[in-house]
């Protein structure tokens, strides 16, 4: 029968709500509202935890997103100088200069020095990774290596003229844009972004990914690089991985050279911690490595943002260990000077070439004990072959 306002009667599955013995004010009405009540509150909740949980996404990328600097002044000094820099030949190729600060400036970088106010590139590296995302090569810019540094503009805002000098003279008179302008006329090579480092960001992303795991030849006591280590695989922590990485006194021959050797193995050993699945298929340690790797970068406006830095990030991340390689950059030692380094122009324009063009170089193991590196390769090759390493590759052998 209809109800007092003429609506039919409501029929359920079984029959009408009178066949089931219930009526809608009834037992079976009270356990529908209840139900009702449960789905809406748990709709409810579900919404909040999703509405929460991109919240939190969002305000982890806004902290990461805004601890990256971006160097401005840095850009403008190399727009104002755009004519003379190369042209890239490589479409989908990219240049990128590390630069690494010894800057004491700041609490925790004092302790390694007195802050007077300069700053020197402690390591530069120039990575190039391959258009087909298939190989990456990193090319260490020794320190003592004397080039010609052109007219910069100082942090003072007044300028300097052209030098002939040490290569990490270049970032002490015009920082980050006379690097670049210095290694571009070395080179011939466009450099498309360029990151800046100093030691407290090395260490915080060292001690973020848990200690990086190196092989060590000989035991290690070194005050002064505050290094006290036995001899076999060790794991270092961001401290000493500092150390280890910059001591000249109580590791090899005290050379430049046999620093960024080390320098470069240890960063395959890096190389190969990031890429393990520990770190980037974990979120929970993924983001303190995040967190740290920007928290102490400055670089130019074109990367100073986490999604920029992402999208060249996914384009080199499934290179295998084995196909990202270290070597230095030839040289000899210059006639001047024998404490100083001048480049061999022979083996340089090969390398160069190689990377301009984007074609593949390759890396042997340099003999244990030298005292430059250059060219050369125990079996001839038709691929240009230079003295390195690869990340791939085990340092205890």
């Amino acid at each position: 029968m209809p109800d007092d306002e003429g609506n039919p009667p409501r029929r359920w599955a079984g029959g009408d709500a009178r066949s089931r013995g219930s009526s809608p004010s009834g037992v079976g009405g009270a356990r529908r509202r209840r139900r009702s009540r449960w789905l809406r509150w748990t709709a409810v909740g579900g919404a909040a935890l999703v509405l929460g949980a991109g919240g939190a996404g969002w305000v982890a990328y806004q902290k990461l997103d805004g601890n990256i600097t971006s160097d401005t002044d840095g850009a403008a000094e190399l727009e104002r100088y755009e004519k003379e820099r190369p042209t890239a030949l490589v479409r989908g190729a990219r240049n990128i200069l590390l630069i690494g600060s010894d800057s004491r400036a700041g609490k925790a970088n004092g302790r390694y020095g007195r802050d007077n106010g300069t700053q020197r590139s402690d390591t530069t590296i120039l990575l190039h990774l391959a258009a087909d995302h298939r190989r990456a090569t990193a090319v260490s810019v020794p320190r003592d290596l004397m080039v010609m540094v052109p007219a910069c503009r100082r942090r003072d805002g007044t300028r300097t003229g052209p030098v002939y000098a040490m290569f990490n003279h270049a970032f002490e008179r015009g920082g980050s844009a006379c690097t670049v302008r210095t290694v571009e006329r070395l080179t011939r090579i466009r450099v498309d972004h360029y990151m800046i480092i100093d030691f407290r960001g090395f260490k915080q992303l060292v001690d973020a990914l848990g200690g990086v795991r190196v092989c060590l030849r000989q035991s290690v006591h070194d005050p002064d690089a505050q290094l006290d280590l036995r001899a076999g695989v060790q794991t270092l922590d961001g401290e000493q991985a500092l150390g280890y990485v910059r001591a000249r006194k109580a590791l090899g021959d005290g050379s430049d050279t046999d620093r960024m050797d080390r320098q470069q193995r240890f960063l395959g050993a890096l190389v190969a911690k990031v890429n393990s699945n520990g770190v980037l298929l974990n979120p929970g340690r993924l983001y303190p490595v995040l967190d740290a790797a920007t928290s102490s970068l400055t670089t130019d406006p074109g990367l100073a943002s986490l999604r920029n830095l992402y999208e060249l990030v996914r384009g080199v991340r499934g290179i295998p260990t084995g196909r990202t390689q270290f070597l230095t950059l030839p040289r000899r030692p210059d006639p001047g000077n024998p404490n100083r380094d001048q480049l061999d122009n022979n083996s340089a324009k090969k390398l160069f070439a190689q990377l301009r063009m984007d074609a593949p170089v390759k890396v042997v193991r340099p003999p244990r004990s030298r005292a430059h590196g250059g060219e050369g390769g125990p079996v001839p090759s038709p691929t240009p072959t230079f003295r390195g390493s690869t990340a791939g590759r085990d340092t205890c052998r």
